[in-house]
């Protein structure tokens, strides 16, 4: 769809195209439903497209409860977003190629939730960094957005390397990239003799994409993106990355105390560091930042204590989240593009003025 952006940009306002473009996930969205009454909890079987057998990388996608739910919060949230960016945005070259490069981290996303393979997730998680440098750094003539959009890019970026070493490794020892393999006989990882060292790379992966303690400074700085940027990447999509991952490999390393301590350690001072530093906040979009740390460390936590009764809530927690957080984000964006400031110390009768 994205080839097709300047051709429709050319023809229409940046209102009209956010109204065309968000037929696109919203589509989705309403597919993704329909799916979650017919794909069992579990999963379908996964489709699997032979890219590079000689290694083992295939081009694999698979459905289950967690991919779907993933899937319904990216379309559903990205349809709002790109409603609302039309008119926030205004007409210009420039929403074209905002519209362009969120349809690219959409894409990514999707196919960082839905992958069977470990290698190919990894493909879509660094498209997600890359992308997001460039929505981040969108208002690129200032000095604040591009070194933000570069500081997340070399946080996540790392991270991305992080990871793959992690992935790489696994494969050595498990012989194969498969997800739903290694979900189905965890002993494949768990008996390896590099194990911490697996568990560290994934998690030091999975840390930096959703900004935890110590890798925690790159997201209240890359609120110098758009509000239509913040309310997407930074509150329901980008920084859900790393809990999706944890989420996932879950089932492979909770009988691993290693995985779970770090998990409840990292976690619970990320959240309690995020809700304490918000407090010293003036600035809206910051505070709300902030409280998303809190949320995501909570959200590791709660997955870190390994029973169901946990798992749900962080399922419940994060689709919450997902939902109100980003409805805040937009709020911000609308009373920044009313009263030229997000400082909050003068932001006092909103409803009068």
């Amino acid at each position: 769809m994205a080839p097709f952006v300047p051709v429709i940009g050319r023809k229409s306002s940046g209102r009209v195209l956010g109204i065309v473009l968000s037929v696109v996930p919203l589509g989705l969205f309403l597919l993704f439903i329909f799916d979650s009454l017919n794909v069992p909890l579990a999963g379908a079987a996964p489709v699997v497209y032979q890219w590079i057998p000689q290694v083992g990388v295939e081009l694999a996608f698979r459905a289950d409860g967690l991919s779907l739910l993933f899937g319904m919060i990216i379309t559903g949230i990205g349809a709002a977003v790109f409603l609302f960016a039309g008119g926030y945005l205004g007409d210009g070259p420039d929403t074209t190629k905002f519209y362009i490069y969120i349809l690219i981290f959409m894409g990514a996303m999707l196919g960082v939730v839905f992958s069977d393979n470990l290698l190919l997730l990894f493909i879509f998680w660094e498209l997600t960094s890359l992308s997001s440098f460039l929505l981040i750094g969108f208002k690129h003539k200032y000095f604040e957005s591009r070194y933000a959009a570069l500081q997340a890019l070399l946080v996540t970026g790392l991270g991305g390397l992080s990871l793959l070493a992690g992935v790489i490794l696994i494969y050595i020892d498990a012989g194969t990239f498969s997800i739903s393999t290694l979900i189905s006989n965890p002993a494949l990882v768990t008996s390896s003799e590099n194990l911490t060292l697996i568990i560290v790379l994934l998690l030091g992966g999975a840390f930096t994409k959703s900004a935890q303690f110590p890798f925690h400074f790159w997201l209240p700085n890359a609120m110098e993106a758009p509000s239509p940027v913040s309310a997407y990447l930074h509150s329901a999509t980008m920084v859900k990355a790393g809990v999706f991952l944890i989420a996932r490999m879950n089932p492979v390393f909770t009988s691993v105390d290693l995985w779970s301590d770090t998990l409840l350690i990292f976690g619970g001072y990320t959240m309690f560091l995020g809700a304490f530093l918000s407090l010293k906040q003036t600035d809206l979009k910051r505070i709300l930042a902030y409280t998303t740390l809190s949320v995501l460390g909570t959200l590791v936590m709660l997955t870190g204590y390994g029973t169901e009764a946990a798992y749900k809530t962080m399922v419940i927690y994060l689709t919450a989240h997902s939902l109100y957080k980003g409805a805040l984000f937009l709020t911000a964006g609308a009373i920044d593009h009313a009263t030229g400031t997000r400082d909050v110390r003068v932001l006092g009768g909103l409803v009068r003025k």
